[in-house]
């Protein structure tokens, strides 16, 4: 199926090699990886094509996984089973991962969703679990660039729920969690990609 036929995001395009670049060193160890919030399901094609000792399990609401599969199918990867529902206020997988991935979710989300997502971390981990979220972050509530504030406010528009997160606060709940930060790497267009452990 051409790609015109399936769901597309240009900022997928843009951002997975500087992504992968991380991945690779930071899942270097892994096997088993769940991606939450898998979107058009084009980042979960690329990392699991470049990583082929990885089985990339892609999730994200239910409305949003016939176009992951759509990817999928065209794909055909031996290391990327079907996409899971899941909502993070519903069922969570019954699964342990050795790696977590998340980009661009945590402010599209509600805080409050956000401080379940961390909450419920440890049910689908375990000792040693690597989480990777990549994203955009303010630092000590200030806004890392001009190009952050506008996106903030424009987000505020679609939903007050929505907003660009604290830094500090996520890794707040990181640490409740049992997991420590391991790396803040800075990525293009003012994001970043922040990696932590579990203890």
């Amino acid at each position: 199926m051409p790609v015109s036929d399936k769901p597309y995001s240009p900022a997928c395009e843009r951002n997975r090699e500087p992504i992968l670049a991380v991945l690779r060193s930071h899942f270097a160890d892994a096997r088993q990886v769940l991606e939450i919030g898998s979107g058009s399901g084009q980042h979960a094609v690329h990392f699991a094509a470049a990583m082929p000792q990885l089985t990339w399990q892609s999730s994200d609401r239910a409305e949003n996984l016939p176009g992951i599969r759509q990817w999928l199918d065209e794909a055909r990867l031996a290391n990327t089973p079907a996409p899971l529902a899941f909502d993070v206020g519903g069922v969570w997988p019954t699964q342990r991962y050795d790696a977590i991935f998340s980009a661009n979710t945590l402010h599209i989300m509600a805080w409050s969703e956000v401080e379940q997502l961390f909450a419920k971390l440890p049910q689908i981990s375990h000792r040693g679990t690597v989480l990777a979220i990549y994203g955009p972050f303010n630092q000590q509530g200030r806004y890392s660039s001009d190009s952050n504030a506008a996106f903030d406010q424009s987000l505020k528009l679609r939903g007050e729920h929505m907003g660009i997160r604290d830094a500090g606060a996520v890794d707040a709940l990181a640490t409740t969690a049992g997991f420590y930060l391991l790396d803040d790497i800075a990525m293009p267009a003012n994001n970043r990609c922040r990696i932590w452990q579990r203890r």
